[in-house]
């Protein structure tokens, strides 16, 4: 079998292309190399969350790996069969434990047998997934594609203290069947939820009620929560519940921030996004890519492999996946934007 080699400071040039590869090498049995590792970060190479998602990676499916260390800039990685089962990881620090969640999971989805995870680290993290949305918006949808997958937040992790923990339960399907997500459908329920840990309930507060003046929601479905956790800690997010799909947006509190401007740049994402009228934001996009080129990449069957969405501009993450998908999956990846360059029509189909 081929080896594909990956040039790690193509497209946006961070970890996203390392957590896609390993997910697509995993899936496909596909030994890569992968050279200039995080090139466009102020810290390129290999990072602790990155070297977790690379050690989770092979112990899942027994790889040979080379240049699994810290600051290592390339790595060789040879998988082989996917092995299920219960498995534990740790970041060790604040970093992400959903984007280890996000790098394995894809493997796990069509494994021949149940998994039980436990997954330590940061699960509310400004550069990743956090939880609430990995809940609320991306299972949901695994879930439309066949597998059944259950996530248990037993700790929040802020940033920087980290020490977070999930449990992920996945019982996978024969495939990843495919669908079409192009309009949203009525809203049909918004609501917001403010969280801190170690802080003053009064800040989850005034950033709901900026954010209720904002918006206009009513007060009984703003929520402030008080949570335990190793550090401080604060986030606010709003859940947009439509006909079709769900969406939520986040922002984090931060030293030098605000409840006022932590409020406001939730409210701007959810202006955006429905002002866009499209059912699809930006970071899901990025998640759900990879999940419909899996499923375009799959046998052929009686059921809809691949799909297609509507969204707003891509970021420079989902551009990065659709240039590795060429070269791990025979797939074609298309995108049209309409006539105001603001939204576009991403289709993913078997070649």
């Amino acid at each position: 079998m081929r080896t594909i080699l990956i040039d790690g400071s193509q497209g946006e040039g961070g970890g996203q292309m390392l957590r896609t590869s390993l997910a697509l090498s995993m899936v496909t049995g596909q030994p890569m190399v992968i050279e200039n590792i995080r090139a466009r970060r102020e810290k390129s190479g290999l990072l602790r969350q990155h070297l977790t998602a690379l050690e989770a990676a092979a112990k899942i499916c027994n790889a040979d790996v080379e240049g699994a260390t810290i600051g290592s800039k390339s790595l060789v990685f040879t998988p082989h069969a996917v092995n299920a089962g219960e498995y534990h990881f740790s970041v060790g620090t604040a970093g992400s434990a959903t984007l280890v969640l996000q790098t394995i999971l894809p493997a796990l989805l069509t494994a021949s047998a149940p998994s039980r995870l436990v997954l330590e680290g940061g699960t509310h993290n400004p550069w990743a997934p956090p939880y609430p949305f990995l809940e609320r918006v991306y299972l949901p949808l695994v879930q439309r594609m066949g597998p059944l997958v259950k996530a248990t937040l037993e700790r929040p992790g802020f940033y920087p203290a980290g020490g977070g923990k999930m449990l992920v339960e996945v019982t996978p399907a024969k495939s990843l069947v495919g669908f079409d997500l192009l309009e949203r459908g009525a809203v049909m329920r918004q609501c917001a939820v403010a969280m801190v840990s170690n802080l003053a309930k009064s800040i989850a507060l005034r950033e709901l009620a900026e954010l209720q003046e904002s918006l206009g929601w009513p007060r009984d479905v703003c929520h402030a929560e008080e949570v335990r956790a190793q550090g401080p800690g604060n986030v606010i997010y709003a859940t947009i519940e439509s006909e079709h799909v769900t969406e939520l947006f986040i922002g984090f509190g931060r030293l030098g921030a605000s409840a006022r401007k932590v409020a406001e740049e939730v409210v701007s994402q959810v202006q955006h996004y429905l002002r866009a009228a499209v059912p699809v934001g930006p970071h899901l996009a990025d998640q759900l890519l990879l999940l419909l080129a899996l499923s375009a990449a799959s046998e052929p069957s009686d059921a809809q492999r691949g799909g297609c969405f509507r969204t707003t501009t891509l970021t420079p993450h989902s551009e990065s996946q659709i240039a590795i998908f060429q070269q791990f999956l025979q797939i074609s990846v298309d995108v049209h934007y309409d006539p105001s360059g603001q939204t576009c029509t991403v289709n993913v189909q078997p070649k």
